[in-house]
């Protein structure tokens, strides 16, 4: 089952081209430090700024690096239906476990057209699908009736909500029943979406702390709730540092302190401020990471 600390990786650049090497290295330190799964090509993954065969490209490694031991979630979102459709085959071929379909971005399409495009993607493509609702960078919200509509589908396990409102994990109980999964996409709201009956986050704060994260999440899975809040108190700092300035540059410059990358990112995306790069180390450390 999908559930638990599921991070959404970032994409390593070096010299402007991805890392291939330090990507799978990464990815290798992430389940050996308990992570439950991993997204390749999110939004924190760089997504908007990888070529199309970098997007391939970069689920193949991430596939090949897991090898089956935790799940991995591709991003196949777009908001051209027939690209959704086309990453969603490739992840598919790939052999990847599931696919984030993010909701359709900049076109603004009415709640019909939000279903359809789903609907077009669970017809073509034989993958599950954990629909990613994040009205904060695609403009639009799915509806709590429209996610049931698309929890009907026969491929669409779950969600991946971004929207900040965690009394909507009760609601989708109701309305998609217990077997839809529902995943925070927010670091800082995943304490509560756990306790409303969610299973876990997309998380962005588990590429610096991948054990931390995964012992939080275990504790929340388990119902124990005082572990739970001890360890998000200790990652506080760092589930709202790291958006100081625009993601993923403050978790690139934390991970490059640890050695596992470099600073690179991509237009429109420019390296953290040196106030945030004080900042990040500052969370770091809070959370007691040594580098």
């Amino acid at each position: 089952m999908i559930k638990g600390s599921i991070t959404a990786l970032v994409t390593p650049f070096r010299d402007g081209k991805v890392d291939d090497k330090a990507f799978q290295d990464f990815i290798e330190w992430q389940i050996a430090s308990g992570t439950h799964g991993l997204v390749p090509c999110g939004t924190t993954g760089e997504s908007a700024t990888l070529s199309d065969s970098e997007h391939k490209r970069v689920i193949e490694l991430c596939v090949e690096a897991a090898a089956g031991r935790v799940p991995v979630i591709a991003g196949a979102g777009s908001n051209e239906t027939r690209v959704a459709i086309e990453y969603s085959k490739h992840a598919k071929e790939l052999g990847a476990d599931a696919a984030l379909v993010v909701t359709p971005y900049y076109n603004k399409p009415n709640q019909e057209g939000i279903y359809q495009h789903f609907k077009a993607i669970a017809d073509k493509v034989d993958i599950p699908i954990v629909v990613y609702n994040i009205p904060g960078r695609s403009v639009i919200d799915i509806t709590n009736e429209t996610m049931a509509r698309l929890a009907a589908l026969p491929t669409v396990i779950g969600c991946k909500d971004a929207t900040g409102d965690i009394s909507r994990v009760t609601t989708l109980k109701d309305l998609c029943g217990n077997d839809f999964v529902q995943l925070s996409g927010d670091d800082p709201t995943a304490l509560g979406h756990s306790v409303h009956g969610g299973l876990g986050a997309i998380s962005v704060g588990s590429n610096i702390a991948p054990a931390e994260y995964a012992a939080f999440h275990n504790a929340c899975l388990a119902g124990d709730y005082a572990a739970a809040k001890a360890l998000h108190d200790k990652l506080d700092r760092l589930h709202k540092d790291l958006f100081l300035d625009p993601s993923p540059a403050p978790t690139k410059h934390g991970l490059s302190l640890m050695g596992k990358m470099t600073t690179d990112v991509r237009l429109p995306i420019t390296p953290c401020r040196p106030e945030t790069e004080q900042a990040v180390a500052a969370a770091m450390s809070r959370a007691g990471l040594s580098w």
